[in-house]
């Protein structure tokens, strides 16, 4: 296999990660049988604009560390960069308490292109298998056209 690297795009200045790392630049997209996978961490969910679908990926998938006290906000950014991207988006959320004694209560989830859901897993562990469908994903997008509609902008640093 091949092995990528993606550099978080957005620091989280609360915690103060800007003190110790360095912002990433790219956004990362990858293939992965036949699927375009784009690669998200953690805070990059805040921020559509860098994660906005202008290179027809297929699956949003963010990695992250939300603590119950922004939960209803990773479950309503999720929904909403599916819906927005016309992509599913997979969210994969820590379970538990961290050593700053922040209670974590997952929420992992795949959503589809409309938003609806695929898999809760609530505040469950584990290993979960779901099947996607490329098919109802290119006929939703031919069906309703919103990617085309988006407004052109260029990011800049």
């Amino acid at each position: 296999g091949e092995v990528q690297k993606y550099d978080k795009r957005h620091l989280f200045s609360l915690a103060g990660e800007e003190k110790e790392y360095k912002a990433g630049t790219e956004k990362l997209i990858v293939e992965y049988k036949g699927w375009k996978l784009c690669l998200l961490v953690c805070y990059d969910l805040r921020f559509p604009v860098f994660s906005r679908n202008t290179e027809g990926y297929d699956v949003m998938i963010y990695v992250a560390s939300w603590p119950e006290s922004r939960i209803f906000a990773w479950d309503s950014l999720l929904r909403a960069r599916a819906i927005e991207n016309m992509s599913y988006v997979i969210g994969v959320n820590r379970t538990g308490e961290d050593d700053d004694h922040y209670y974590h209560p997952g929420h992992s989830q795949v959503l589809d292109c409309l938003g609806a859901d695929v898999l809760q897993a609530e505040s469950k562990e584990g290993v979960f298998t779901v099947e996607l469908d490329r098919d109802m994903l290119h006929q939703t997008r031919e069906k309703f056209g919103f990617l085309e509609d988006r407004d052109s902008f260029n990011l800049q640093d």
